[in-house]
């Protein structure tokens, strides 16, 4: 009976030692970090959960129109009607994303360089003299372009003193990317993380797409319009968009657009949690 009691143990002792080898080896095996997540994109954890989604609808502003533009002894110069700078706009609250505390503006870009934005029709901005591909287009407060032809102006123009010396309108199909940008803090911002862009003389449909690459993972969009990027991972997040045309990409200028852009938690939101 001893005999066999000590045979019985000596067979436990070694069936939890065989199970306890048996459990490192599965958490060693399968490319997976400890908390499951796969690593996929740029190698950061979680970008399959990223998503691209449509923006709820946004307050028309269907009479907006830049009605003159000028660039002048380095200073802009907007005539608007059906539009009112610096105002916020009315449905900002119910879109729960960023939003400028400085009201609606406008977005001026210069060749491939992140847009500025001005709150009044009258700044001064300093431009290199040579050639440039400029867009300006009037924005919302939360920062979405309004996509009417009357409210935005796209040139081509040569500048020297601080000055258009020539300027026409770009008739080739380009895009220009417009948000996200900067850095965003706290869950009311980094939650819903508006994606938009502008495209130039280019319908998006089955033939014309823009290529969304968010930290590795890909988007196709055939829709012009703007969308929320949820499931961002804090830190720094790259999105690069590709005109495309059939699948192919389009041989125009200023692209792709590459932009990196910060998402931060809030601290205080933290500690009252």
């Amino acid at each position: 009976m001893k005999r066999l009691n000590t045979i019985l143990l000596l067979s436990l002792l070694f069936t939890f030692a065989c199970g306890g080898d048996t459990q490192e080896n599965n958490m060693d095996q399968g490319g997976v970090t400890e908390e499951g997540t796969d690593m996929i994109g740029d190698g950061n954890p979680g970008n399959e959960n990223i998503e691209l989604t449509d923006m709820p609808p946004t307050e028309g502003f269907p009479d907006a129109s830049i009605d003159d533009w000028k660039y002048e002894n380095g200073t802009f110069n907007y005539t608007v009607s059906g539009y009112t700078f610096g105002k916020i706009t009315e449905d900002a609250d119910q879109l729960m994303c960023a939003n400028s505390a400085e009201g609606q503006h406008a977005h001026l870009i210069i060749d491939n360089e992140p847009y500025i934005a001005k709150y009044e029709p009258t700044f001064d901005h300093p431009i290199a003299d040579g050639e440039h591909y400029i867009l300006t287009f009037l924005s919302r407060s939360y920062h979405e372009s309004i996509k009417t032809p009357a409210a935005h102006r796209a040139v081509k123009a040569n500048v020297a003193n601080g000055g258009f010396t020539s300027s026409e309108e770009i008739t080739e199909p380009m895009l220009f990317y417009s948000r996200p940008k900067g850095t965003y803090v706290g869950r009311e911002q980094t939650e819903n993380v508006m994606l938009d862009f502008y495209p130039v003389n280019v319908t998006l449909g089955s033939e014309y797409t823009v290529l969304a690459n968010v930290n590795g993972k890909e988007f196709t969009i055939d829709e012009w319009k703007p969308y929320y990027l949820k499931n961002l991972p804090m830190g720094e997040n790259t999105v690069t968009l590709t005109l495309m045309r059939n699948g192919e990409t389009v041989d125009t200028p200023l692209n792709p657009v590459r932009r990196t852009f910060t998402l931060e938690a809030d601290p205080m939101e933290e500690a009252n949690r």
